[in-house]
């Protein structure tokens, strides 16, 4: 019990590093995605060719995107002056460095952003009054000229080095032909909720080094690829059992279209050995990739085939769509395999346990969450709670399946005649702390009982179809009368 509980606790530790550079890139992506576009319409082998516009491209991926990126992390763990002090340090990293500084500023802004709310903790209540102004401009001046030394000089060319060994790995995986086995790492993390580890904190900043001399990346697609995803889905639709086979084709449409992979999570988790299939798809849309030489110009995000449609340069949408639909298909033939060979109701199965954690909420007084060890407070049961006002849907990001079952709680409500309840999408640490009940997806479950010990958390298999959001829904109604 011990050594499950340990693992339980690193992969919370590992999708709370992830949610954080996710949360650092995301706010960003629109930058990135313009970029993206100007790459493909300007350089030399885009749309429109024209040696002007493409002069926006080297200094928009050498300056902007690194500086909003570090300002970003730095603001999230310092507030505004974190985040200044973070783009300062990494100015210097720019300057004193020869490689483009993603990977840098991830690192040093979130640091700036810990030095300066440490500084300003320091100071606080030793400053004079009227003299508030002088010592906080002063005091971020000064660190932010040492700062911005400390990196030009020396962390800056320690970044350069270690990004150049994690390219060159990454680059020998595709110089030897084995550029493919990141699948065996990228789809079970992906159901896992740990992939923002590895997209945001590699694929990403490789990719955009990438596009900068090729005008094009396949790292792009090497996690966000919705074709094994697609192909699982429609598997399910045709030889699935019951609930499953009912609820694919809706969230077919949804992963594919939507760009919210989250949808075909738990029909993985319902039959594990499916993840074969989804690493051997991904695996043949690689493979796909390579020998065409496919790729986009940017992260798509969501990673919907509509994203991949947007970013796809010239002379790649074959490639990217044979990547696609190759995915595709292997996937759904070997899941086809898979499920018609397994005659196990899985689906039933699920729904009971589902029931029986209805039961659990309904009973127990802590049945909806546990609190972690270092927990001062226990949570009320949902069925105490005199009446609602505020109930989070949190996610990883907080932009994909949160908000996606945030909306499609909101009109199961409005069904039941409820509208004085408010319901919003949040990223797990940002989730507020008056709300009534948070709900999750149970591999988040820990993470989120880490970040709010004191809240009630509702932990589902599915977003959208889990038999506790009416339970949820229902106990609303008859509180909010």
């Amino acid at each position: 019990m011990k050594t499950a509980t340990q693992h339980s606790s690193l992969r919370a530790k590992i999708q709370t590093f992830g949610g954080f550079l996710t949360n650092m890139v995301l706010p960003n992506i629109g930058a990135f995605i313009a970029w993206g576009l100007v790459t493909a319409m300007f350089i030399k082998s885009g749309w429109f060719p024209n040696k002007n516009l493409n002069e926006l491209v080297n200094p928009t991926i050498k300056y902007l995107l690194p500086l909003l990126l570090a300002y970003t992390g730095g603001r999230m763990v310092g507030g505004h002056r974190g985040g200044v002090l973070g783009a300062i340090g990494t100015m210097g990293l720019i300057v004193g460095s020869q490689v483009t500084q993603f990977l840098g500023a991830m690192i040093i802004g979130p640091l700036g952003g810990w030095i300066m709310k440490q500084i300003d903790h320091f100071f606080e209540n030793r400053i004079r009054a009227g003299f508030e102004m002088i010592v906080n401009s002063f005091s971020i001046g000064i660190i932010g000229f040492v700062y911005l030394i400390i990196n030009y000089q020396f962390i800056g060319p320690i970044i350069e080095v270690a990004n150049n060994l994690v390219k060159a790995g990454v680059e020998g995986l595709v110089h030897t032909g084995m550029l493919p086995l990141v699948a065996l790492i990228n789809e079970p993390a992906k159901v896992l909720f740990l992939n923002n580890v590895i997209d945001q904190g590699i694929y990403y900043p490789l990719g955009m080094q990438q596009t900068l001399k090729l005008g094009h990346s396949l790292y792009f697609m090497l996690a966000s690829n919705p074709g094994p995803g697609l192909g699982l889905l429609l598997a399910f639709s045709l030889f699935g059992h019951q609930a499953a086979k009912r609820t694919a084709p809706g969230a077919m449409i949804i992963h594919f279209f939507g760009g919210i992979h989250e949808m075909y999570f738990p029909y993985v988790l319902m039959k594990p050995i499916t993840i074969i299939a989804m690493i051997f798809g991904a695996m043949s849309g690689i493979i796909t990739g390579q020998i065409l030489g496919g790729g986009l110009v940017a992260g798509p995000s969501p990673g919907s085939i509509l994203a991949y449609i947007a970013l796809t340069p010239k002379g790649h949408f074959l490639a990217n769509t044979a990547d696609v639909l190759v995915a595709t298909t292997v996937t759904f033939l070997i899941a086809a395999l898979l499920l018609k060979r397994d005659k196990t109701p899985v689906d039933d199965d699920q729904l009971e346990k589902s029931q029986q954690q209805l039961e659990q909420m309904k009973s127990s007084p802590q049945s909806t969450t546990t609190t972690s060890e270092s927990a001062t407070t226990t949570p009320v049961n949902v069925t105490q709670i005199e009446q609602f006002h505020k109930v989070s849907f949190a996610c990883d990001a907080g932009m994909g399946s949160s908000a996606m079952g945030a909306t499609s709680f909101r009109k199961r409500l409005a069904k039941l005649g409820v509208s004085n309840v408010s319901v919003k999408y949040y990223r797990i640490e940002d989730v507020p702390a008056d709300s009534d009940v948070v709900v999750v997806h149970q591999d988040l479950a820990e993470r989120t009982r880490r970040a709010h010990p004191q809240l009630p958390i509702i932990s589902l298999n599915n977003y959208l179809q889990d038999p506790q959001l009416e339970q949820l829904a229902n106990l609303i109604a008859a509180k909010n009368k």
